[in-house]
């Protein structure tokens, strides 16, 4: 081809895929064209032409019209062409030299979001260094300018100054192992929003230090202060100002949370699992990330896979009923009588069983139950004759030799066959083989063979679901968390207060409640009156 074109309007100038097989749709294209040339500009076009082709107001090559010119013959082949074009067209296109795959564009965002999601997370952490390195450094500074630049004018310390310097060292010392306490911790979690507090907190300490920069710098450093001791009396006010700074930040980071003020309703969207939870004034986001600090805890795992049986059935029951379309033209004209009968005892059965949907519900719940209990069954035999069989193989054991002594790792490789198959068995019908591996199962085997624990004891782990932070993070099925609220997330709880914490699979909704205002009175009962006389009767009944 001689010459490509490019158009995003209307125009003339496109594929001959492009063009509408229809006669009103092609009037139509016609009747646009002529009005093009005045909105030509207006459009997002782009025309490549070759040097030797002539401009666009003759777009004629060798004599010979454009591929994309409207012709007589073209417009004959139009007409005959057939209604199937969308899927008989060939589209030629090209490849660059610079061309990048989807997995390299894949693992290029998910690099530079590891490298944010690292510098975000150590970020508070630098911050708080850098602020307790000045925090314990300016003291120090203010003790040792005055012995350096004018050593020679100060007086002498006495004893009271010494003891200054005493005291002084060991607020230091107890300032420094708080400071690494509070604010020296690794994150937990990355939360969208700064902690209002802890900024408060900061800013306070750096506006705290700077003040007493520039009083030293006024009233000690231009005035070459000769009074060293009322130097070590200044720098010892520092560090009682700063105490009471992190007494400060103890009460608001850690005692203002301790009293329950709120109860929490934890509801997780798929399978409707709940719990409830107390906490006391916290932000939104600090609510969220102890909601999730329980969730791993207390909540069993996510099994996505016990969620398809109702998924199963409702697609089951929508493949019993069929839709019929009466409006159509060819029903119309060739219906019988007999087909409109048909379809109204298709429709009436299709309505029997959906009223008999709950019978089946029934009874495949109550199948499942018993597949459950004799896999579960047939389990609990096999284990427990594996454990018997070791028992008797460490009595056998402790009269051998040592050198044929099995290891625990050997001993549970021995034993694990044995029970496998039940245990796969079992897994399956439960639905959750995804959550073990045969690696994990028998490492669990080895550590309850080491600590003489019972068959009961290994089962454990496998009969009932156990929290989510019981498997490996492979299995969590949650790596990163959204919090949507309505309202800001750096705001405290309130009743009443909503908010989302959403994942890849499911969502945690959260409704907040206000702990009632408890009145106890209290009622006295004086002891006198619970003694009571007890008469008898010297004569009796014969």
């Amino acid at each position: 081809m001689d010459t490509e074109s490019t158009h995003s309007g209307y125009s003339y100038h496109s594929s001959r895929s492009g063009r509408s097989n229809r006669h009103g749709d092609r009037s139509r294209e016609r009747h646009k064209a002529s009005s093009s040339k005045d909105s030509s500009r207006s459009e997002r076009s782009v025309v490549i032409n070759p040097p030797d082709t002539p401009s666009q107001d003759s777009p004629i090559h060798n004599g010979e019209p454009l591929p994309g010119e409207p012709t007589p013959a073209a417009d004959h082949e139009d007409e005959a062409q057939d209604d199937n074009w969308g899927e008989t067209t060939t589209a030629v296109t090209g490849t660059s030299e610079l061309s990048v795959s989807q997995e390299e564009v894949v693992g290029l965002g998910k690099g530079i979001q590891d490298r944010t999601v690292g510098f975000r997370r150590y970020l508070p952490l630098a911050v708080g260094s850098c602020v307790g390195l000045l925090v314990l450094a300016t003291p120090l500074v203010f003790l040792l300018l005055p012995a350096v630049m004018w050593p020679d004018r100060l007086q002498a310390c006495g004893a009271a100054c010494e003891g200054l310097f005493l005291s002084i060292s060991f607020k230091l010392l107890i300032l420094l192992v708080a400071i690494w306490a509070l604010f020296l911790r690794p994150g937990r979690a990355n939360l969208p929003r700064v902690c209002v507090y802890r900024a408060f907190l900061i800013t306070l300490t750096l506006l705290l230090t700077m003040s007493y920069w520039l009083f030293y710098g006024v009233r000690i450093l231009d005035a070459q202060d000769e009074d060293y001791h009322g130097i070590v009396q200044f720098a010892v006010s520092l560090v009682d100002s700063q105490l009471f700074v992190h007494y400060l930040a103890v009460v608001l980071l850690e005692l203002r949370q301790l009293q329950p003020c709120y109860s929490m309703c934890v509801i997780r969207s798929t399978d409707g699992e709940t719990r409830h939870y107390n906490i006391g004034q916290l932000s939104i986001q600090r609510a969220a990330l102890s909601i999730l600090e329980y969730y791993y805890r207390d909540f069993p795992l996510h099994n996505p896979a016990l969620l398809s049986a109702s998924k199963q059935r409702a697609a089951k029951h929508l493949a019993g009923l069929k839709v019929y379309n009466v409006d159509a033209p060819e029903n119309t004209a060739g219906a019988q009588p007999g087909n409109g009968n048909q379809s109204r005892a298709m429709v009436t059965a299709a309505a029997k069983r959906k009223d008999n949907a709950h019978n089946e519900l029934y009874y495949e719940e109550a199948d499942y139950e018993r597949r459950v209990r004799k896999r579960r069954a047939r389990l609990v035999v096999a284990v427990e004759e594996a454990f018997t069989h070791v028992r008797r193989m460490k009595k056998e054991d402790e009269r051998a030799n040592p050198s044929d002594i099995m290891d625990v790792r050997e001993a549970a490789l021995a034993i694990f066959p044995s029970m496998a198959r039940a245990l796969q068995k079992y897994l399956r019908t439960t639905r959750r083989q995804h959550c073990h591996s045969m690696e994990s199962i028998q490492k669990h085997l080895a550590f309850c063979l080491v600590n003489n624990m019972s068959p009961k004891a290994f089962l454990e782990a496998y009969l009932a679901p156990g929290p989510t932070l019981q498997y490996g993070p492979e299995r969590w099925m949650a790596d990163q968390w959204t919090l949507v609220s309505e309202a800001s997330v750096t705001s405290g709880i309130k009743d009443g207060t909503e908010f989302l914490l959403r994942c890849l699979d499911f969502n945690l909704a959260v409704t907040i409640k206000g702990i009632p205002y408890i009145r106890l009175t209290e009622e006295y009962i004086d002891p006198k009156s619970h003694k009571f006389v007890l008469l008898l009767q010297s004569e009796t009944s014969v």
